[in-house]
């Protein structure tokens, strides 16, 4: 199998509404893995997903093969995110009107290792660097390094962070809640904000 095989489609808006299910079910399956450990349902996606929708200016990037959503990788204005999402960027004196907030970049396990990930944060920043965002940012989830349900084979993707020029900042992090696999109700997580910045 070549890149050849795969169609990247580049989507923003309403644009994203018939690829809805498609993706919710690859973010279920692909978080279900560790770090995340997330016991979803498709219609907890539908409504998370809805905030790229409502969102002009976002930038939805699904991966296909054969119709099947087999990656995707999402970015959207953070001042369409929701307060979680804004309040560590507040309190620590960043404008949110300068911060692109990148959501998700997943991919099927046989997809992975090909160049995908480095593709898609290039997809991303060129369109925050179009919209004139002085900031890029993501967060990822925090585990303890002896995590009981860690995989033998997990490597964190760190050093792949760092080599696209994110810096981790430890003082940028929020709260979410979700189930986890194990669990009988949802509990809080916390992530921390890696972030990079643009000249403007």
């Amino acid at each position: 199998m070549t890149q050849s095989d795969l169609i990247f489609h580049e989507l923003s808006g309403s644009a994203l509404e018939p690829w809805l299910d498609g993706l919710g079910q690859l973010r279920i399956a692909v978080f279900r893995e560790y770090p995340y450990l997330y016991d979803g349902k498709l219609e907890g996606e539908r409504e998370y997903l809805r905030t790229y929708v409502d969102s002009a200016d976002s930038l939805v990037v699904l991966v296909t093969e054969h119709d099947q959503v087999v990656g995707a990788t999402t970015c959207l204005p953070m001042r369409d995110e929701g307060p979680e999402f804004q309040e560590p960027f507040i309190k620590n004196g960043y404008d949110i009107g300068e911060v692109c907030y990148f959501g998700e970049s997943i991919l099927l396990p046989s997809f992975r290792g090909r160049g995908i990930g480095k593709d898609f944060f290039k997809r991303r920043e060129t369109h925050a660097q179009r919209l004139g965002f002085r900031y890029t940012a993501f967060c990822a989830v925090d585990r303890e390094s002896a995590h009981p349900l860690c995989p033998k084979e997990y490597r964190p993707l760190d050093e792949f962070w760092k080599s696209q020029g994110y810096v981790k900042h430890p003082e940028l992090q929020a709260t979410f809640v979700w189930k986890e696999i194990g669990e009988e109700t949802e509990s809080p997580k916390t992530l921390t904000f890696w972030l990079k910045a643009w000249i403007k």
